[in-house]
Parts: structure tokens; C-alpha cells; sequence
């Protein structure tokens, strides 16, 4: 077994999720995950943990969601017990088919995830992390050989955590003392709110309110959203392919919204509920081992030099104590991204520029 695979498990028990003896923990193992999963299994053995194992798999939910006809059960109970008496929740992806649920009706989509949401809040209410194993259908996805992704994966994954959430916290604090962020590039001009929130320093670690591995942000809410953005990184979202899309608010909600491809993604998301058209997030990448798009936004998103803002659910961590409850709801957290490392990008906070081209004031290559 690749040592990095063992790596890749220690950072995952001891730095992400942080488990201690005794905790149950939920694993789901991704199609091609195993010899991650025998990893994470034998360092919860040396930990004392709990484990019970869930096979994770996208052909798997694809047959049931063909298969299943009428409404879904809400929040079935069985489901909703595992989490609700679970410590931590480890996601171990790795499918052999990364557009295995291409095909599935998205009003089939949105009725299931709506009748879970009961049962992704217990989710979400525990130590979770979701982390990544390379595979040959994620190479394939992001246009390398199997070796070469292999190599990237690891070097987003191991990293020196503590350093980078050293560095991200410069960003938090000027995000957490600042009332306004405005994003300008080609087509792009968007003023958000981020008056009352809290920005989380996202550093792959639940002890920093940080769910994925690799991570490599600090993301905040934001409201009140003004302008329009294009969205330059293409991804995938349900399965289906989106390039170039366009958005405009008004009073904090899409008015309009176009895409060279995969409009049809868009408008699906829209339409989930009325939390959909409202911005969950705003996250700042800031991880510079990710340095190339893959399609995988568990790494597009964090790449150092993109913005990203999420269509519909917010993170109540992201509010002060007690205003957890004027978070955006929604059964949908869609992420899209803009490159901002073209020559004129710039993000402001109450005006003062804190990156340009992509690069943050306190980075060589800065310029006023």
C-alpha cells in the first residue's frame, strides 16, 4: 500500500476529525475507496473508536432512486438514529463512476433530498469530514493519468495544516471587523453583506468548524446581494456538465441567470425551494497545492486564487450564538466558481483591495 495512503488516514482521524476513544463513528467507504478504508479501520482499531461501516456508492443510489416510485418516507428513523448517536462521520469518496446518477429525474433529486433533511442536519451535527481517495474515474474527470492525479491528491491533502490555518486566519479577521466584500472582474461586479456573520477558518479540521480534507478556505454568509458574476470555472452539478454561467441579484436574490452549457442545472437548482435563489456562502480559496481545475469542486473550490458562492443552504456556523436561526434554508448548497487570477480581478473589504490577480496583500507579488 502507498504510504501516502496512511498519511492521508492520519490526517483524516487526528487532525480532521479529531476522534477520541470511545466516539462512534459512521464510515461511509466510497466504491473504490478500500484500501483508504482499511487505513482509516485500523488507526480507529489503535484509537479506540466505534466504527460501523456504510458502502457508499452512486450506481447503488442510482438503481434505488430509478426503482422507487410515489414520495419518499421523511427522515426514515433507522437513518436518522445512526446519525443522531454518532460522534463523527467520516466520507470516504471514490466512485468508479463519476456521473453515475447523470440520469436520474432532478424532481426525483429534490424529493429525496428534501425528505432528508432531518437526516442531513443530524449528519451535519456531528464531527463530519468527507475526504477523497484518487481513483482512475477522478483522474479520468480531471484529464490526468491515474499516476500524476495520485500526486495531486496527495499534495492538496498533506499539507502543514497548522501553517496554512496560521495564514488563513489574516483573512478571517479582516472577513470578521469588515461589513462589505465586493468582487470585481470581466463581467463581474458583486457587492454582498457580510455585516453579522462569522467567517469560519476553514483548515480541514472540525476543531476550526471544517469539514473537508483537503480544505483550504475561510468562508463566511452573506446577504444582501447586489451586481451580477460570472461563474468561469466550469464544473459539474448533478451530473451534468455547466461552463460560463452568469448571475444577477436584486434585493438579495437571481433574477436572472444564463449559461453557455448546462442552463438546465442551473434552472433546476433555482427552482429546488425559495432558499435557492438566495447566496449561502461565500468561500476564498486560499489552497496553493491545488493548482490546476479538476472538476471536483472538493478541490476546485479551495484552489488559492477563486471565489466561490453557493445557490441556497448556509452553515450556522457562520452566525453568531443565537442567530443560527436566521440562516438560509434550503434542501441545496450548489457551489460555483470564478477565477480570479486574471490581470484587473479584485476583492474588496469596505473597500480596501485585499487581493489582486489573485494574490492577497500579504503574498510576494502583491501589488497596491
Amino acid at each position: 500500500m502507498d504510504d501516502r495512503i496512511h498519511e492521508h488516514a492520519e490526517v483524516l482521524v487526528d487532525w480532521s476529525a479529531r476522534v477520541d476513544e470511545g466516539d462512534d463513528v459512521v464510515v461511509s467507504v466510497g466504491e473504490d475507496a478500500h484500501e483508504l478504508a482499511v487505513a482509516v479501520a485500523e488507526l480507529l482499531g489503535e484509537r479506540g473508536a466505534n466504527p460501523v461501516t456504510l458502502y457508499g456508492s452512486d450506481e447503488v443510489s442510482r438503481a434505488y432512486l430509478h426503482g422507487h416510485e410515489g414520495d419518499f418516507d421523511d427522515d426514515p428513523a433507522h437513518e436518522l438514529a445512526l446519525y443522531e448517536h454518532a460522534d463523527v462521520a467520516l466520507f470516504l469518496r471514490g466512485g468508479r463512476n463519476t456521473t453515475a446518477t447523470a440520469d436520474v429525474p432532478s424532481e426525483t433529486r429534490q424529493t429525496y433530498n428534501t425528505a432528508r433533511e432531518g437526516v442531513r442536519e443530524a449528519r451535519m451535527d456531528t464531527d463530519w469530514v468527507s475526504t477523497l481517495h484518487p481513483t482512475r474515474s477522478g483522474a479520468q474527470q480531471a484529464g490526468m493519468a491515474y499516476e500524476e492525479y495520485q500526486d495531486f491528491v496527495y499534495d492538496a491533502v498533506l499539507r502543514d495544516w497548522q501553517a496554512l490555518a496560521d495564514e488563513q486566519a489574516k483573512l478571517k479577521d479582516l472577513l470578521d471587523e469588515g461589513s462589505e466584500v465586493r468582487i470585481v472582474k470581466e463581467e463581474t461586479d458583486l457587492t454582498v453583506s457580510i455585516e453579522d456573520r462569522v467567517a469560519v477558518n476553514s483548515a480541514a479540521s472540525v476543531d476550526y468548524d471544517s469539514h473537508n480534507l483537503p480544505s483550504g478556505e475561510v468562508f463566511t454568509a452573506p446577504h444582501a446581494t447586489e451586481g451580477e458574476v460570472f461563474f468561469d470555472v466550469p464544473m459539474t452539478i448533478n451530473d451534468r456538465r455547466v461552463r460560463n454561467v452568469h448571475l444577477t441579484f436584486e434585493d438579495g436574490e437571481v433574477v436572472d441567470w444564463s449559461a453557455e452549457q448546462g442552463e438546465k442545472s442551473i434552472r433546476e437548482t433555482l427552482e429546488t425551494d425559495e432558499g435557492a435563489r438566495r447566496l449561502g456562502e461565500l468561500g476564498i480559496g486560499m489552497n496553493r497545492g491545488i493548482d490546476r481545475v479538476t472538476d471536483n469542486i472538493l478541490f476546485d473550490e479551495k484552489m488559492g486564487g477563486t471565489v466561490h458562492l453557493a445557490l441556497g443552504r448556509a452553515y450556522e456556523s457562520n452566525y453568531p450564538p443565537g442567530h443560527e436561526s436566521e440562516a438560509v434554508e434550503s434542501a441545496v448548497h450548489v457551489d460555483l466558481i470564478t477565477d480570479m487570477q486574471e490581470e484587473g480581478s479584485r476583492l474588496e473589504v469596505d473597500g480596501e483591495v485585499v487581493q489582486r490577480d489573485g494574490i492577497f496583500r500579504w503574498e510576494d507579488g502583491f501589488e497596491g
